[in-house]
């Protein structure tokens, strides 16, 4: 049983903390949602067939068009059934289902009003996003002032704001943490294969996603242009290059040696070189009986032997 709340204590929300309960027994970990957050800016940006990768190059009209994706993708990933009325219902209530590029500026409309607001941000270029959860009462909303009455979160109502994630990681868009010559390096071949060989090079240590692949090939068989047997795992292996992807004996591979482990649909590339004696203190990993460590500014370049067979990419 739930007390009457003390003089200047807000009573319990028990429909919203319902929902709050609901979604994270859903997603505990917020990899669903990060998900699908990442799935709407791949989509809205079209890599594959744009080379675009940045929220800049985006059309008004399209970053419009991104908080109805967002809602529509989180609805397919989770299986929320339609609102009376708002976006969604979930745990028997009505939830309206609102993004902003500024974290807690969402635009409520008249119809939200009184009812349950999961709202979201996210930020390519910082690698971040946040989720939460409000009540759209009137102590929680400023005034409205434009055409078609939607309001925003009053400064008390940012403060009601229950978090289910705040600030969480987003799966890393390398292209956004390369400098400029390396992105110029990177597109300017003409060949699809040139620049994936290229991408390998130049972002070492870093997960790369297939997204990312699919944007630099600019290609329908851009995944093709990752493998061996004419891929850029065979174009970069003289230059000791590897390229680990997502299979256990990869990432535990890439692990041994200090990198990242590629998670689902990611790769990691490095240059190693044989463990010599000013390695002494390097991670290594044993490859056709020899050790190879990830390779420092001064050692030869030198072709890698091939990485554990993984029975296809």
């Amino acid at each position: 049983m739930i007390s009457d709340p003390l003089p200047g204590m807000t009573a319990p929300d028990s429909k919203l903390e319902a929902v709050f309960a609901h979604l994270l027994g859903m997603n505990p970990d917020g990899a669903r949602m990060a998900a699908a957050i990442r799935r709407t800016f791949d989509m809205l940006l079209d890599g594959q067939h744009t080379g675009r990768f940045r929220w800049e190059q985006l059309h008004k009209t399209e970053k419009t068009h991104c908080g109805t994706l967002i809602e529509i993708n989180l609805q397919r990933e989770f299986g929320f059934a339609d609102g009376e009325v708002l976006d969604y219902s979930i745990a028997g209530s009505e939830v309206d289902c609102k993004y902003s590029q500024d974290l807690a500026d969402w635009m409520i409309p008249p119809e939200a009003a009184g009812e349950i607001l999961l709202g979201l941000w996210a930020n390519d270029h910082a690698g971040r996003w946040s989720a939460g959860l409000v009540r759209a009462d009137q102590e929680n909303l400023n005034p409205g002032r434009n055409r078609d009455a939607k309001r925003t979160l009053s400064k008390h109502g940012r403060t009601a704001i229950r978090w289910l994630f705040k600030d969480a990681p987003l799966q890393e868009n390398v292209l956004l943490r390369l400098a400029d010559k390396d992105i110029d390096a990177i597109f300017r071949p003409t060949s699809g294969q040139k620049r994936i060989n290229e991408l390998f090079r130049r972002a070492q240590g870093r997960p790369i996603s297939r997204n990312v692949v699919a944007t630099v090939a600019m290609q329908e068989d851009y995944m093709k242009r990752v493998r061996g047997n004419g891929g850029a795992r065979s174009a970069l292996r003289s230059e000791g290059i590897v390229i680990f992807g997502q299979y256990r004996n990869h990432a535990q591979a890439a692990a041994a040696l200090g990198l990242p482990s590629p998670g689902p649909g990611e790769f990691v590339s490095a240059h190693l070189a044989r463990r010599r004696a000013h390695h002494a203190e390097a991670p290594y990993l044993e490859l056709d009986g020899e050790q190879w460590v990830v390779a420092t500014a001064g050692d030869p370049i030198e072709q890698v032997p091939l990485l554990p067979d993984i029975g296809g990419l």
